[in-house]
C-alpha cells in the first residue's frame, strides 16, 4: 500500500540522522511512435553512441546523462510558480543579453561567477560572495549562504574547482537509459538543385574534381553533389527505456549550519519538486519520449536496512512542502548584475600564468 505524505512525513527524511537513505523513482519511458521506435542517442567524442555491452551480451545505451538531466530540470526554477522558491540572479552581458547562473554549466563553482561586477549600488559581490559561501561550507560545513545564493548548487551538484576546490554532491541524480538495443546507419546524399558548371560558374573539370568530397570548397558551399557514408542512424532498444530518479538523502542531511534544520528541509523541498516534476520529453531531435502509461512511475523509501517501501510522492506533495520550507527558511535575494570584461580577461590571465608555471 502506497502512503499518503504530510509536511511532518518529509521533514523526518531531512532531520532523522537515522532516517532512509534515499527516495527512487523507476519510470518506464517509450518513444511517440510507440514500443520499438527508433529514437537517437547523444553522440559521443570518439566513441559515437555510449553503448555498454554486459557480460550477458546485454547491449545498453546512454540517452541522456546525468549531468544532462540536471541541466533539462534546473531551469522549472525559472519559471512559475517554482521561480519563487529560489533566487533569481541574472548576468546582464554583451548587448544587453541576460544568462541566469541556473544556465551556467558549473552553477555556483562556474567560471562566470567570477567575471561578474560588483554592484555599484549595494556594494554585493557575487565573486566574493561565491568564494565566501564555498569557503564557509570547507571551514564549518555551513551550507547557509550557498542556499542563499544558489541552491540549486546544492540540489545538482557543483564544483569550485578553479579556486577553493570545494564540492557539492548531487542529491538528485537522474538518468535515461535503454536495455537490449541495437543501432541503426543511415545515409544521405545532397543534390544541387542546378548545375552550377553548366551555367559557368566554375568548370566541368572543377566540378569532377570536387564533387563527391565532402570536405571539398565547393562540396561544403553546397554547389555539387555529396554523398553522406554510413553514420549514426539511431537505435531500437527490445528492453525497456527507463528513467532512474534518486534523491540522496544522507549526501542532504551532511549539510549543516547555524539553522541547518531549515536549511535541510529547503534544500530537500527543491529536490522533491525537481525530482517529481515532469520530464521535459524531448531529448533532442530524433529522440521524444514519454511516460508509458503501461507500467506507471513507482517512488520507493529505501532504509538503512534495505527494506524498500512505496511512497505516493508527486508534483503537488513536492511544491507543497518546497513552498513551507521556502518560507521558513527565507529565499535569498534575487539580483540583475553586469558580466565584467575586466574580471574576465584577469582570470584569464591567471589561467594562463598557471599554465606557463606548469610547463616551466
Amino acid at each position: 500500500m502506497t502512503d499518503t505524505l504530510s509536511n511532518d512525513d518529509i521533514n523526518v527524511w531531512a532531520d532523522d540522522p537515522n532516517g532512509p537513505v534515499a527516495l527512487c523513482l523507476k519510470q518506464a519511458l517509450v518513444p511517440v511512435e510507440g514500443e520499438g521506435g527508433v529514437i537517437f542517442p547523444p553522440t559521443y567524442a570518439d566513441i559515437g553512441y555510449n553503448i555498454d555491452t554486459l557480460s550477458d551480451g546485454t547491449r545498453v545505451a546512454t540517452i541522456d546523462s546525468v549531468g544532462a538531466q540536471a541541466n533539462r530540470i534546473e531551469p522549472i526554477f525559472r519559471q512559475p510558480p517554482y521561480a519563487d522558491l529560489v533566487p533569481q540572479i541574472d548576468i546582464v552581458y554583451g548587448n544587453e543579453k541576460t544568462l541566469s547562473i541556473m544556465d551556467a554549466g558549473h552553477r555556483l563553482g562556474d567560471a562566470l561567477i567570477r567575471c561578474v561586477e560588483a554592484d555599484k549600488a549595494t556594494g554585493f559581490d557575487l565573486r566574493k560572495a561565491a568564494q565566501d559561501a564555498f569557503q564557509a561550507l570547507l571551514d564549518r560545513n555551513d551550507a547557509t549562504e550557498i542556499a542563499k545564493l544558489a541552491p540549486t548548487s546544492l540540489v545538482f551538484g557543483a564544483w569550485d574547482s578553479r579556486d577553493t576546490q570545494a564540492k557539492l554532491p548531487r542529491i538528485v541524480q537522474s538518468v535515461i537509459r535503454a536495455w537490449d538495443v541495437s543501432d541503426l546507419h543511415r545515409s544521405a546524399q545532397y543534390n544541387p538543385p542546378i548545375d552550377y558548371a553548366a551555367l559557368d560558374v566554375f568548370s566541368d573539370a572543377e566540378k569532377e574534381k570536387q564533387e563527391g568530397n565532402p570536405k571539398s570548397p565547393l562540396a561544403q558551399r553546397g554547389f555539387v553533389h555529396v554523398p553522406a557514408g554510413k553514420s549514426h542512424g539511431g537505435i531500437v532498444a527490445r528492453g525497456p527505456i527507463n528513467r532512474d530518479v534518486t534523491v540522496n538523502l544522507v549526501a542532504l542531511r551532511r549539510l549543516g549550519g547555524d539553522t541547518a534544520e531549515k536549511l535541510r528541509r529547503y534544500v530537500l523541498g527543491l529536490s522533491l519538486v525537481a525530482a517529481a516534476a515532469p520530464l521535459d520529453p524531448f531529448l533532442r531531435q530524433g529522440c521524444l519520449l514519454v511516460p508509458d502509461t503501461r507500467s506507471p512511475a513507482e517512488w520507493t523509501l529505501v532504509a538503512r536496512t534495505g527494506e524498500r517501501r512505496p511512497i505516493g510522492l508527486s508534483e503537488e506533495i513536492a511544491y507543497s512542502h518546497a513552498k513551507s520550507a521556502a518560507s521558513d527558511f527565507g529565499v535569498g535575494e534575487s539580483r540583475s548584475l553586469s558580466f565584467s570584461k575586466a574580471r574576465a580577461r584577469e582570470d584569464a590571465k591567471k589561467s594562463d600564468k598557471k599554465a606557463k608555471t606548469a610547463a616551466a
